[in-house]
């Protein structure tokens, strides 16, 4: 069992580089004050199996590069993260790349501000519905579906571009990508350029 102190804020690289840890149940601790989360499990390659159910993510700002290189998890649900204040995005599945289901139908990104490279190398995800994803606040868009080489399927049809200024290379070795639902006129450019 895991005990985390109630005013611990930071919990930025945590388990970082575990590359032996192949399960890991966080259920329940106490992470109410927690402000940091970026790098938490960044490089546990060996992981399988992560629980996440009930933990206090409220006042998290920052989970770039969260599950980064965590190249064995096949499955992640999300659903219970509370994400209201999360201002950055980045890395934060990038490498993931034995990840088939990823499931952010309940994700908050209202206040998310860069979401760069979020899915890169993410080359197993076939289908991906980002359909309840509120971008207005996102300037920064680069290489987020960077090489997810067999993405057939993509719904990211309210992205904005209100704050949007870079969208680099967004779908840049997403050579399998044929459905795109998205309105966003500068996007759907980017990917008739691709």
């Amino acid at each position: 069992m895991i005990l985390i102190q109630s005013n611990v804020k930071d919990m930025s690289h945590m388990f970082n580089g575990c590359s032996s840890l192949k399960k890991l149940n966080l259920n329940g601790i106490n992470t109410s004050n927690v402000k940091n989360m970026s790098h938490m499990f960044n490089g546990c390659k060996s992981l399988k199996e992560l629980l996440l159910n009930d933990i206090d993510t409220s006042n998290v700002t920052n989970m770039s590069n969260m599950f980064s290189d965590c190249s064995l998890l096949i499955e992640l649900n999300l659903n219970d993260i509370n994400t209201e204040n999360v201002k950055d995005m980045s890395h934060m599945f990038n490498g993931c790349s034995s990840l088939k289901k990823l499931n952010l139908n309940t994700i908050n990104t209202s206040n998310v501000n860069n979401m760069s490279h979020m899915f890169s190398y993410c080359s197993q995800l076939k289908e991906l519905d980002l359909s309840s994803f509120n971008t207005i606040n996102v300037t920064n868009m680069s290489s987020m579906f960077y090489n997810c080489s067999s993405l057939k399927k993509l719904n990211i049809y309210y992205f904005s571009n209100q704050s949007l200024n870079n969208i680099d290379n967004i779908f840049d070795g997403c050579d399998s990508l044929n459905s795109l639902s998205c309105q966003n006129e500068l996007i759907n450019n980017s990917f008739k350029k691709n």
